[in-house]
């Protein structure tokens, strides 16, 4: 899932694939944006068919938070 995201993420902000970990923040390391960040959620909910709820989202601040929290709504 990682390497999944890792593409996706490359897409919406210009950082080396490699500094795209499971320790990194969303916005502090990898330089997204709140809009870039929302707009990446609506393509995680159409990628691995699921709903993210928003007051969730909160609490995604690393990509490691992102792939626990995807594998515990596909569940």
């Amino acid at each position: 899932m990682l390497e999944e995201l890792r593409e996706v993420i490359c897409q919406y902000v210009e950082v080396e694939p490699e500094k795209v970990t499971e320790e990194a923040r969303f916005i502090e390391d990898l330089g997204f944006n709140s809009y870039d960040f929302m707009s990446l959620v609506g393509e995680i909910e159409e990628m691995y068919d699921v709903e993210v709820e928003e007051r969730e989202v909160v609490n995604v601040k690393t990509v490691g938070d992102a792939i626990e929290y995807i594998q515990s709504i596909r569940e």
